[in-house]
């Protein structure tokens, strides 16, 4: 399966990249999200992707939605935000100086129905997103629905949903309303977007953005992945290409399994018996990749921590150094005192 997720934003006259998904506004203005963090969690056994991610946007546009192409289709639900806490929490890095001792409401899905070769799967209302399931297998009648529905045309938004026409590919359409005019502010619950996938990956695709990047004088943003899976996995873009994201944390945290799965409103029985974080930061730029991000395992299964500084004792170590301390103390008390 050659992509998992891709998407794109599209504005009025400029393209502003959001997470490799395809966004739309309704009315012009510019939008940019800077920071991404997200969650995936991979079921190697059930060939199944969690994909979590929040919403933060600056804008002076009305509107702003996405536009994500998957191989099947998906399963849209929302999820919750404490995980996004509890993971930052738990891969904080330890500064050792020393030794020392909410389940969201939906619609009921609409009725199939059929515009042209765009065919309506489903419409619901999930996470804050006004979100509409479809098919297409013409660019044209794509484009023709997106105007329709209030979306302006962009060459590159065409060009990008090329490859997703026709076959099983699906268009979700989710469109996101700010709450109040006198802020700049978009924000929503966790969106969890869950499908079936030979391979793991990020939607690292971004249409063309050199125009935006310049009138919204943007050059990188920081990407946080949160991966957990059944072992230790990496990252490279398609074919082997290097990617500039790094890991920089990586540990077994099976311990906070049912409290993760918990918060993000997943059943006990969701990802692999055993759970392996591994943390990637990508300082990622505003500018065209080389393609989508695939994760593998690592052939290196071995704790990862680069932030911290030292490391804390051990209890052994801490209670020999105790031990110790008292035995030089009662010493030095008996010479004191001619013993």
């Amino acid at each position: 399966m050659k992509y998992l997720l891709a998407c794109t934003l599209l504005l009025w006259d400029t393209i502003t990249p959001t997470f490799g998904c395809a966004a739309v506004t309704v009315s012009s203005g510019n939008v940019v999200n800077a920071d991404q963090t997200v969650i995936m969690i991979w079921d190697k056994e059930k060939q199944t992707q969690h994909f979590i991610r929040q919403a933060n946007f600056k804008t002076d546009a009305k509107d702003v939605g996405f536009i994500v192409p998957s191989p099947s289709r998906p399963q849209l639900e929302e999820s919750g935000n404490e995980a996004f806490a509890t993971l930052k929490e738990i891969t904080a890095p330890y500064i050792w100086s020393g030794p020392s001792i909410s389940i969201g409401c939906s619609a009921a899905p609409a009725p199939m129905r059929q515009e042209n070769s765009v065919r309506i799967i489903e419409e619901k209302r999930v996470a804050g997103y006004d979100a509409t399931v479809l098919t297409a297998r013409s660019g044209k009648d794509l484009v023709a629905w997106l105007e329709q529905n209030g979306y302006p045309y962009s060459p590159a938004l065409a060009e990008w949903a090329a490859p997703y026409l026709g076959g099983d590919w699906h268009f979700t359409v989710l469109k996101l309303a700010k709450r109040s005019a006198s802020t700049q502010d978009i924000k929503a619950s966790a969106l969890r977007i869950t499908l079936h996938t030979d391979r793991p990956l990020f939607p690292y695709r971004e249409p063309e953005s050199a125009t935006a990047k310049g009138k919204l004088n943007v050059s990188s943003r920081l990407l946080r992945i949160y991966f957990i899976a059944e072992a230790r996995y990496r990252g490279q873009i398609d074919a082997g290409k290097k990617w500039s994201g790094e890991a920089v944390w990586a540990k077994d945290i099976t311990r906070h399994k049912s409290s993760l799965l918990k918060s993000l409103k997943l059943p006990d029985s969701t990802g692999p018996k055993t759970w392996w974080l591994t943390e990637f930061e990508d300082n990622w730029r505003y500018e065209k990749a080389a393609g989508d991000v695939y994760f593998s395992p690592n052939p290196k299964q071995t704790d990862l921590d680069t932030r911290s500084t030292g490391r804390a004792p051990s209890y052994d170590a801490a209670f020999l150094g105790a031990f110790l301390f008292l035995g030089i103390r009662s010493l030095f008390r008996r010479r004191q005192v001619g013993i």
